[in-house]
């Protein structure tokens, strides 16, 4: 979509389907995601700062990372205010289908964590009641 992205979501790897499906489902529900291959941070770090800013404008706070792996280093990209769809275990062992299911890792759950980021931003423009 033209303009700025309600949301950005950034994956590395296999986990672009995954972002990929949910920049459908977010269409649907009228929020516009930006979609982010990144398969290596440190090639990410060595672009120019202009090029980061326009992959990654500070201005867009509402960021999914996902990967298959841990959360190490995606605190960077996602930020205070993101989220990260991931593994928080080690060890895990079986077909992949049979892991994605046991973790859901779809593209509805992205969608769905996306949605609450840009909710969450949403409600913090707000003013907030002193009293209930």
């Amino acid at each position: 979509p033209d303009g700025n992205p309600d949301v950005i979501l950034i994956a590395s790897g296999s986990e672009v389907q995954l972002i990929c499906g949910a920049y459908d489902i977010l269409l649907k529900k009228g929020i516009k995601p930006r979609l982010v291959s990144m398969p290596s941070f440190n090639l990410f770090e060595q672009q120019t700062d202009d090029y980061k800013e326009s992959v990654l404008p500070k201005g867009i706070r509402a960021r999914v990372g996902v990967e298959f792996a841990g959360d190490f280093g995606w605190g960077h990209y996602v930020g205070l205010d993101g989220k990260f769809v991931g593994m928080k275990t080690f060890g895990e062992s079986a077909p992949l289908s049979r892991l994605l299911e046991k973790f859901d890792f779809t593209a509805e759950r992205v969608a769905n964590v996306a949605e609450e980021v840009v909710g969450d931003l949403s409600d913090e423009s707000q003013p907030k009641k002193a009293y209930a």
